[in-house]
């Protein structure tokens, strides 16, 4: 065993790397059915999962699910926790579901890579658990802020964006649709104030990637599920979310950024149902007409080779 500078946990070797082992300690909780553990699920998060991490060390224990990354997001865990494990993506329910069997603690708080307890977050937890009324509760929720183009988001959809996160290991399961955890819990919830930070896209364009994404992973579940996109959802849906979030959730106050959440937002839903109608109608799988008939039928012609490509 040797200790790395600046650091007061020994670190262990291992197939010829070291890795720093932070063990489990009882750094937070009054007793036994007060252990908290934080469990965060992470795929190539180097950027990230250090702020995330550093606001989860006050935690009786960190758990770490990184799901193969390309990056050095599991060797920045490691200098954390031992904790850390490697497994294929089962989706962020799936995901969050393993890490909670992992965890041994009898409390949990879910924590994304891109996401941070503030330090107010962090003292009111700690101040619920030294008043000895943790387990009066079967799950406590707290707004999510979102830092984006600049400036944290006060207003619209985005925000007070209550999550319930900490909550008793017996008593939560995470379920929701795809690809929208939603964790609930057999009990009384309580709202805490003070916010977790979500420091979610760089930029527009990472926003526009993400949505791009979302909205064909929820049109898939909503395909399978039988549903159907309406006319009605397509043109009146995305408009009645522009309004609710720019005008009567004051999207407005947050300037710039305000309304592009705004449109994005309406955005994603328009995509949503018209992906949902594209799967409807097997637009992705149909071939071109090739002659004049079939284009006036709306028909493709069986049998039809592709044309060759023409020289320029």
């Amino acid at each position: 065993m040797a200790y790395a500078p600046n650091h007061p946990y020994p670190i262990a070797s291992h197939a010829g790397h070291f890795k720093l082992v932070r063990p489990f300690v009882n750094r937070l909780s009054c007793g036994m059915n007060e252990r908290i553990s934080i469990c965060i699920i992470a795929g190539d998060e180097e950027g990230n999962i250090r702020r995330c991490l550093e606001s989860a060390t006050w935690a009786d224990e960190i758990v770490v699910v990184d799901s193969h990354s390309k990056d050095r997001t599991a060797e920045i865990a490691r200098e954390y926790t031992s904790r850390v494990y490697q497994h294929d993506w089962l989706g962020y329910i799936g995901q969050k579901n393993l890490i909670k069997d992992l965890a041994t603690g009898p409390w949990i708080l879910f924590l994304d890579a891109d996401e941070e307890i503030s330090a107010e977050l962090r003292d009111e937890i700690r101040q619920v658990v030294a008043s000895g009324k943790l387990n009066d509760f079967a799950g406590y929720k707290f707004p999510r802020m979102v830092w984006y183009l600049g400036r944290w988001i006060t207003h619209g959809d985005w925000y007070p964006d209550y999550k319930l996160r900490l909550f008793r290991k017996d008593r939560g399961i995470c379920g929701g649709k795809e690809p929208h955890d939603r964790t609930t819990v057999d009990g009384p919830v309580r709202k805490l104030r003070n916010p977790l930070y979500h420091y979610t896209y760089p930029d527009i364009r990472s926003q526009l990637s993400t949505l791009n994404r979302f909205t064909s992973i929820s049109s898939k579940g909503k395909f399978k599920d039988g549903k159907h996109a309406r006319i009605t959802d397509l043109v009146f849906r995305p408009v009645l979310r522009f309004l609710r979030c720019y005008l009567v959730k004051r999207g407005f106050l947050d300037g710039f950024p305000g309304l592009v959440v705004a449109v994005s937002t309406s955005f994603g839903v328009f995509a949503k149902y018209a992906k949902l109608k594209e799967r409807e109608l097997g637009c992705s799988a149909s071939r071109p007409p090739h002659s004049r008939e079939h284009i006036e039928n709306g028909t493709t012609p069986p049998n039809t080779p592709d044309p060759e490509p023409t020289g320029t």
